[in-house]
């Protein structure tokens, strides 16, 4: 795996964190991740790679990175039993190979879309040669996929429950494309002691602005 830039992170106090009580109760949960199912208008970032020749899904996960970045419990991570808020949030998704397998990419966050969308794509390139699933070493990471087949209306996930997870997971679905605009299903799986629906819905409304200014500065 490439060098990966993992940034700072902050211990959160549990004692005097305002999720105390959420925390408590869901983080034992044999299943704690909650989801859900939306359509998202991809038109603005859609046109834009097309135009600048960048990868379509790279440049929306891109625009879902700089939109986690500002929504606090999408910075949240449990490792160890304890809650750590970290300051640089990455990307991974799954990489598909000729031969119908898949690897594992991992991206480091650039706050420019063409930066992040060009380094990007040479690690789905190096993945694609590779023969191997390699595990991204911190939990300051987003996992996504990608069916462009489908025009899904829910979606779930495998999980290994013996291993400790609380990244959230946001699948991309086919770009639909009617009346000039374009359109792609998305699915949000969060962990609920970190994240609760009035937190996705923070997040899907700083997306939905993201996918609509790909060419806006992202602090």
């Amino acid at each position: 795996m490439r060098e990966i830039v993992i940034g700072g992170r902050e211990k959160i106090d549990l004692e005097t964190w305002e999720r105390r009580a959420s925390f408590d109760f869901f983080k034992s949960f044999t299943e704690p991740y909650h989801g859900v199912c939306l359509r998202v208008d991809c038109t603005r970032t859609y046109n834009y790679a097309k135009e600048h020749r960048l990868s379509v899904f790279l440049s929306l996960l891109h625009r879902s990175l700089v939109a986690a970045h500002e929504v606090e419990n999408f910075k949240t991570r449990l490792v160890g039993g304890t809650v750590w808020r970290y300051e640089l949030i990455n990307g991974g998704s799954a990489v598909g190979r000729e031969n119908g397998t898949i690897g594992l990419g991992h991206y480091q966050f650039r706050p420019q879309i063409d930066e992040f969308v060009r380094e990007a794509a040479i690690e789905v390139d190096r993945v694609r040669q590779r023969d191997d699933i390699e595990r991204y070493p911190e939990a300051n990471l987003i996992r996504y996929s990608v069916l462009p087949w489908f025009d899904f209306t829910s979606i779930s996930h495998a999980r290994d429950f013996s291993h400790e997870d609380s990244a959230p997971r946001i699948t991309f679905g086919k770009i639909t494309e009617a009346g000039g605009r374009c359109t792609m299903p998305v699915s949000i799986h969060v962990h609920h002691a970190l994240v609760d629906g009035l937190h996705v819905a923070q997040f899907v409304e700083k997306f939905q602005c993201r996918l609509d200014a790909p060419d806006a500065k992202s602090a």
